[in-house]
């Protein structure tokens, strides 16, 4: 049988390569993308073992006869794509930046499918972000998009780009809703792995504090390698399906500066610092998912909860 061949662009992440991992023990070819890979970062692929069976190659996703080029090169049987601006806060100070990474990204890759392989299968990495204030509602693939923030209409608009052309087209390009999902290779920007490590600095006897913003926010936690498996389950179905991948669980900021820092025998009061800095300019205040499409389809239900995942995250940052 002729070995698959996955082209995976942001491979530099956590997701990328979470997803990279998961691919090669399943014999695939991985074939990672960045847009420079002498100047890129690929920490994380040296910290899973693997950065030497992964290959990596230049290309930017927002250029149409670069994408055409790998594509071109390299044949891949499927494409995902995990590249773009990723941080919510972020967006608000780069939004035209955050609509190019994320959406005009998607368009180039499609037209490029539609152009030189309709068979190749496409994932797309879209967000619960999409969906903003659903409050006391669990999010399905039913539920109305609201986006509070530029990432969030990024993310809207390939969203339905990736319909439309699976719709127009006939291309087998699907959208994996995922909602937020963490682990030990997160970048510290992120708020879960900067609490994890300022409790695990203090722990350790440094005499600092945690600034955050507003603590009140509500989520739906996961573990980001349950998650990328989800991405590959997508493009093995008979059928293209956009799917919502979630706990069905959701806890406060709060809750989880707690939870962190009590697991360390610490009281997360003595060092907690509200900064105003980090209230963003609107924020998504509670989301939650109902993944009962992923479990009927994909038989696929989230293994662990948020204080599972603090817990993984807080073993691997005291290893």
């Amino acid at each position: 049988m002729k070995q698959k061949v996955a082209l995976v662009t942001g491979v530099s992440g956590q997701d990328g390569s979470l997803l990279s991992k998961f691919l090669l023990e399943n014999n695939y070819r991985v074939i990672g993308t960045s847009r420079d890979i002498h100047t890129s970062s690929f920490n994380k692929l040296i910290k899973l073992g693997i950065e030497k069976e992964v290959t990596r190659v230049n290309m930017n996703t927002c250029d149409y006869r670069s994408v055409l080029n790998i594509i071109s090169i390299y044949e891949p049987d499927e494409i995902y794509h995990l590249s773009g601006q990723s941080s919510v806060a972020q967006s608000f100070e780069f939004p035209v930046e955050t609509l190019e990474s994320i959406c005009i990204s998607a368009i180039t890759i499609l037209e490029a499918i539609r152009y030189k392989n309709r068979l190749i299968k496409f994932y797309n990495a879209g967000s619960s972000e999409c969906f903003g204030n659903t409050f006391n509602i669990k999010a399905n693939e039913e539920t109305p998009f609201n986006p509070c923030s530029p990432y969030a209409a990024a993310k809207s608009a390939a969203f339905w780009q990736v319909k439309n052309y699976r719709n127009a087209y006939n291309l087998f390009c699907c959208t994996g809703i995922l909602f937020n999902h963490e682990s030990g290779l997160r970048n510290e920007r992120f708020v879960t792995r900067k609490i994890v490590k300022t409790a695990c600095r203090i722990y350790r006897g440094e005499d600092i504090n945690l600034e955050l913003g507003n603590i009140n926010i509500v989520r739906d936690w996961g573990w980001a390698e349950e998650y990328v498996e989800v991405m590959h389950s997508m493009l093995q179905i008979s059928k293209p399906e956009d799917i919502v991948i979630g706990t069905g669980k959701s806890h406060s900021l709060r809750e989880f500066v707690d939870y962190a820092f009590a697991s360390l025998g610490l009281d997360y009061k003595k060092y907690l610092i509200i900064n105003e800095e980090y209230m963003r300019p609107t924020d998504l205040k509670e989301s939650c998912a109902d993944s009962s499409k992923a479990k009927k389809i994909l038989n696929w239900k989230a293994k662990h909860d948020m204080q599972s995942v603090i817990d993984k995250m807080i073993k691997s940052e005291l290893v």
